[in-house]
């Protein structure tokens, strides 16, 4: 997956810190890998190259939090799954579904929708995933 010039940057100065690199070493690194000093210079497979090497002197990403699954009423396990489902299989979080559930429904949980609305929140997800797929594979 792309990621974009700021995530990239970041993502090198979080590596930065957690490698416990000062200065000086870190645009000696910054030299070695891309012939430049700084990240505001550098393109993408720069900043790239960057990061491997940054991964092979121990820099680990830290996983996203997704958060938790919320306890459902029994009648909603089942959509309350394909909730999650979606989630994962989008890279999105739980904080994405109640947030869209807030927006529409103007309900703070999704665990907290009657069963109907619930329906309409599987239905909105399942679309944002189309869009998705259509736009990553050039759809028509």
């Amino acid at each position: 997956m792309r990621q974009n010039l700021n995530g990239l940057k970041a993502k090198i100065h979080v590596a930065k810190a957690q490698l416990g690199l000062d200065d000086d070493t870190y645009r000696a690194l910054l030299l070695r890998e891309t012939g430049k000093n700084s990240c505001a210079q550098m393109g993408l497979r720069e900043l790239e190259k960057v990061l491997t090497a940054m991964g092979r002197q121990g820099f680990q990403p830290a996983r996203p939090n997704l958060g938790r699954r919320p306890s459902p009423r029994g009648s909603a396990d089942a959509m309350i799954r394909k909730v999650e489902a979606l989630l994962l299989d989008n890279g999105l979080t739980w904080a994405y579904a109640h947030g869209m559930a807030k927006r529409m429904f103007g309900v703070d949980q999704v665990h907290w929708l009657p069963d109907d609305k619930l329906h309409k929140l599987v239905a909105a997800l399942q679309i944002h995933a189309n869009r998705k797929r259509e736009v990553r594979h050039g759809g028509v």
